[in-house]
């Protein structure tokens, strides 16, 4: 079977302010997704890069290094109506992706004019009217309706809908359920499993939430301060943890007493602010100064990836 999305040696680089110093924001990323529909998991706390990684992948940024190919051609020689039919982004925030002094429902009929390509009135109506119905809602309902009178959980399924009408291959969903109610996230999550089943469209699924991720995922990918250090089938990586950081990510997950969760939350932030330059300028393992297995030349040189169970690992204590 063949890749629909591949990236090879992905890098983007920035600074931080005007003067500070360079990073590298994502930084020699390769990874592939099978030409079947899936939902790819990238996973990592604030600052790891997968946010970046999804902004690539969109042609928000550009690579500095490295390049990505979609169905063997590199992004940036597809033409932009054949790209956004086939890959659509779903970003975090619902609100944010409709003008609130428009009605959603023009972004629907302006995507199906511009991109599917119809342009008759009733015709892009009726268009629209079928997948609205697919997640749920009656066109004749919602066609009046302002943003405000959305809830945000409705806009996100709103945002799906618009991104289905050119028929994709490919979501890029960006951390879509972090800023809904608990009660909404399941019902959007199950949409994505159904569109996956259904419709055979695959996601590249962006979060921070291991939970969420080890429902939804067929793969996954763990980032670390631009780096993929751990990845395969969601469940190898998730039940049986290689690389140390992805072991306390699933360990420091479940931390029920709110008193509690603010003091580790307290420590970390504090931790992390001193030594998060430190850590992006490193040329060995950026997760040395938190590891407690780290030895000399985790500091020095980046592992390579090996397989170890099905999973690829990029860490020093599979090389002993």
């Amino acid at each position: 079977m063949g890749e629909m999305l591949r990236l090879e040696n992905v890098t983007k680089i920035f600074r931080y302010g005007f003067l500070g110093f360079k990073f590298r924001a994502v930084d020699d990323v390769s990874l592939s997704l099978e030409d079947k529909p899936s939902i790819f998991t990238i996973a990592g706390e604030s600052g790891s890069g997968k946010t970046t990684l999804a902004r690539l992948i969109l042609r928000v940024f550009r690579p500095d290094f490295g390049r990505i190919l979609f169905n063997g051609r590199n992004i940036y020689e597809i033409g932009d109506r054949t790209f956004y039919r086939n890959i659509q982004p779903i970003f975090q925030d619902p609100y944010a992706s409709f003008n609130p002094m428009q009605k959603p429902i023009r972004y629907l009929r302006e995507t199906v004019k511009n991109i599917v390509g119809i342009e008759d009135e009733r015709e892009i109506d009726e268009y629209i009217a079928k997948t609205l119905s697919y997640v749920g809602f009656d066109i004749s309902v919602v066609a009046d309706k302002h943003q405000h009178e959305f809830s945000g959980g409705e806009l996100q399924r709103m945002a799906i809908a618009r991104a289905l009408l050119t028929k994709p291959k490919l979501i890029v969903a960006d951390e879509p359920v972090s800023m809904l109610d608990a009660s909404f996230r399941i019902n959007i999550v199950n949409l994505f499993k159904k569109i996956k089943e259904e419709m055979g469209v695959s996601f590249i699924y962006i979060t921070h939430d291991l939970a969420t991720a080890y429902y939804i995922s067929d793969y996954i990918a763990i980032m670390y301060r631009g780096s993929v250090i751990e990845s395969g089938r969601s469940e190898k990586v998730l039940s049986e943890p290689l690389h140390p950081y992805t072991k306390t990510l699933i360990e420091s997950l479940p931390i029920p007493d709110p008193k509690q969760k603010k003091l580790w939350m307290q420590k970390k932030m504090a931790f992390t602010a001193s030594i998060e330059e430190a850590e992006f300028i490193l040329k060995g393992c950026r997760y040395v100064y938190r590891c407690p297995y780290a030895f000399d030349k985790c500091k020095t040189v980046m592992p390579p990836y090996i397989t170890i169970n099905e999973s690829n690992v990029r860490c020093w204590l599979y090389y002993k």
